[in-house]
């Protein structure tokens, strides 16, 4: 009995390295039920590549490639407060996610594209690349925001003739408003649809005070994001790395200013021949 509890923890112990530090690692590991992810958050993690993986991906001129299956997974979230004193500057504090399980951007693919200068160019073409989270802070005040990498450019910023683990990608994306035209918020105003302004008061509709929660905007903004690759393997093309972006928040249709928003994590993806 001692050498058949010995032999099971040994076969779980191989079976955990297999699928923590194999070359082709998954995040969700082949054969598991709906029922044995569930509520556990694996479907949220993405793909990693091995630690012990560090090598090259070869672009050959003239040939075409994409990053595909591109997944992107927050892990820390920092808000941009304002300053206490006009002395003092501003910063980011530190908050947690109130969004469970659906913070990833998933299956997202763009073109690679060689420039002039020999810089390389990923343009984002689609996929699952935006995601709705809300952070709080310690102070206890919730900042929603709409996490996402439309249209990203992001070029490298020196010259390469392949993607290593010194290739990082930097660039701009747009992000869309957290809310669409069809929202309404708690008094039925709304930007298409709704009423125009708060039906308990219409005799203020027009009045500055709150003329900026009646009239309801679709504000679009900016987002940079800088992606490191740390980890290649060309057998597979497979990447992997860390990513930062700063973009700004909700501004609940333009009710109210957005803030600076910086996330942080990992990221991973396949680059091959279109």
């Amino acid at each position: 009995m001692r050498y058949r509890a010995f032999l099971g923890a040994f076969c779980a112990f191989c079976l955990a390295a297999v699928t923590l530090f194999g070359s082709n690692a998954l995040a969700v590991p082949k054969g598991v039920s709906y029922d044995d992810i569930v509520n556990t958050g694996l479907a949220n993690k993405c793909p990693q590549v091995s630690q012990t993986v560090r090598g090259s991906i070869p672009l050959e001129s003239g040939a075409s490639y994409e990053l595909s299956s591109l997944c992107i997974e927050p892990t820390e979230y920092f808000v941009k407060e304002a300053p206490v004193s006009k002395r003092a500057a501003s910063k980011f504090v530190e908050g947690k996610s109130l969004t469970r399980y659906t913070s990833s951007l998933d299956e997202v693919f763009g073109d690679l594209k060689t420039n002039s200068d020999g810089t390389i160019t990923f343009v984002e073409k689609g996929g699952i690349d935006f995601q709705a989270i809300t952070v709080l802070l310690p102070a206890g005040e919730e900042f929603p925001f709409l996490f996402t990498v439309k249209g990203l450019q992001a070029t490298t910023a020196e010259a390469s003739d392949s993607i290593n683990t010194s290739t990082t990608f930097e660039g701009d994306y747009r992000v869309p408003s957290y809310r669409t035209s069809n929202f309404l918020d708690p008094k039925g105003r709304g930007l298409t649809t709704g009423y125009d302004s708060a039906v308990a008061i219409p005799s203020m509709a027009d009045d500055e005070s709150i003329r900026k929660e009646n009239v309801k905007k679709f504000i679009s903004g900016d987002g940079h994001m800088a992606l490191l690759v740390d980890r290649v393997d060309n057998s597979t093309g497979e990447i992997g790395g860390i990513f930062e972006c700063v973009q700004p928040s909700d501004t609940d249709m333009g009710g109210k200013a957005a803030v600076d928003v910086k996330i942080r994590g990992v990221f991973y993806g396949i680059v091959e021949e279109a």
